[in-house]
């Protein structure tokens, strides 16, 4: 059975940058499970799975811009401390949820804090060996709402093409 739109696919991945380093991996533990065509991956990874078959192993380079995009400067935001908690200890290099985007404290300045709100691997190559496990139709209920139209928690996986755990957040 090939990958089209609503299909269940089981994959083996191993991520790698481009200094050969593994950013992430399903080795030793259960293939990755998404719904295709409903934007549960990045871009450039799901246009090559498209019309695979199950069985087939592949290594894929997506390039930053149908990955997590281009780093943005503008996305490097100065911030006051009292906007942090008052006791908190503030740290180059730590992270924090800032309203469902991981943001990382890049430079601390007395009260002034800067963070980065772009995506850990924004502007980054990105390269993908993965093994097709498994090509299925989906079930009615993998094809269903799961997250109750971003309600139910998609955070910001929500986007103009659907809700990153199948749901349709166009409404959001």
């Amino acid at each position: 059975m090939k990958i089209e739109k609503n299909k269940m696919v089981l994959l083996h991945y191993t991520l790698k940058n481009s200094e050969n380093e593994i950013i992430d991996s399903s080795e030793g533990s259960e293939p990755l499970a998404y719904l295709h065509g409903n934007g549960m991956l990045i871009t450039g990874l799901e246009k090559v799975l498209e019309g695979k078959d199950q069985g087939e192993k592949l290594s894929v380079t997506v390039e930053p811009e149908e990955a997590y995009g281009l780093r943005s400067e503008e996305l490097l935001i100065e911030v006051d401390r009292k906007q942090f908690e008052e006791d908190s200890q503030i740290e180059v290099g730590m992270q924090f949820d800032a309203g469902g985007r991981i943001v990382e404290v890049k430079v601390v300045n007395g009260d002034k804090i800067t963070i980065d709100a772009n995506h850990p691997l924004a502007g980054e190559k990105l390269f993908f060996d993965v093994e097709i496990v498994e090509v299925r139709d989906a079930t009615p209920e993998e094809l269903s709402p799961s997250c109750g139209s971003c309600s139910g928690g998609c955070g910001d996986s929500c986007s103009s093409e659907g809700c990153g755990c199948g749901g349709d957040c166009r409404g959001c």
